[in-house]
């Protein structure tokens, strides 16, 4: 069975596609695993230094596949087997335990494989983001909008609790009572209204959106990789830390980064007044 994601490595910056337009991008199992296994990657491939993901079509992902009996939402929705309902799918004795496992196995897994990823991601958002798609987005460092590009908490219509971490992200990037306004009433948010927010960094014109986001992508490509992703980690791990954590963490990765090429790179170039290469090294 074919997975609905390409990716490909150019220039150091990887470009992982989003392809299954006829759905607007919604995540199959498959789909979902193979992201996880190309984030994980990315940390660990010194030739990548960058990555870029969007999607295919007029969504960026429209969340879980709920509709083609795949497994990629949570038992007791339509469309995944073990439900009552699904064709051709007698319903099996439910066991307790069984929704928490798959959200850890499946989408909680998926959004920890990005914020987790040491290379910097950035979102490029060309269409529709609902649900799992927009937290998805929301999980990456830097987020690109088209235009046309709209955010959506769909759970509420649905009558389910927000998943993927959104009632994680949300609060840290825009705050409690913003949250709550966007989880409670499930109404679709602009490109616009999201940057105004603090949720997107730049809205793009819907043809400038992949050439603005492989701009970005080259510039983080040609910076101090390891530096890059011990700042994440800093930023990221400052919103539960209190000072005295946050300052010994900080401490700590100035001592790591100070080992490497690319900080005595940067050095050397300041004092000679010359403009420093770095490598990822």
């Amino acid at each position: 069975m074919r997975i609905p994601v390409r990716h490909q490595v150019s220039d150091q910056v990887a470009t992982v596609v989003l392809d299954r337009p006829e759905a607007l991008n919604a995540l199959t199992p498959g789909a979902r695993d193979r992201l996880i296994e190309l984030f994980t990657d990315f940390s660990a491939d010194p030739e990548v230094r960058a990555v870029v993901l969007t999607g295919t079509g007029r969504g960026f992902c429209a969340g879980a596949d709920l509709r083609g009996g795949t497994g990629a939402g949570t038992p007791g929705t339509p469309g995944t087997p073990g439900t009552p309902g699904t064709p051709d799918t007698p319903p099996p004795e439910r066991v307790v335990g069984d929704v928490s496992r798959v959200l850890r196995r499946g989408a909680q897994r998926l959004i920890g494989a990005v914020l987790d990823c040491e290379k910097p991601v950035i979102a490029a958002v060309n269409g529709t983001a609902a649900g799992l798609g927009a937290h998805l987005a929301f999980a990456c460092d830097l987020v690109l909008a088209a235009e046309s590009a709209r955010f959506i908490e769909v759970f509420v219509r649905r009558g389910l609790v927000p998943d993927a971490g959104g009632a994680y992200l949300l609060p840290r990037l825009i705050g409690p009572r913003r949250a709550k306004e966007l989880m409670f009433f499930g109404d679709a948010l602009s490109a616009a209204d999201a940057e105004r927010l603090g949720l997107v960094n730049r809205v793009i014109a819907d043809d400038e959106l992949a050439a603005t986001a492989g701009q970005w992508a080259a510039r983080l490509a040609s910076g101090p990789t390891r530096a890059l992703a011990l700042t994440k980690q800093l930023v990221d791990s400052s919103l539960e830390s209190d000072r005295a954590a946050a300052f010994a963490a900080e401490a700590a990765a100035q001592e790591l980064n100070m080992a490497t090429r690319d900080a005595q790179e940067g050095i050397r170039c300041f004092v000679t007044r010359e403009t420093p290469r770095f490598r990822g090294r």
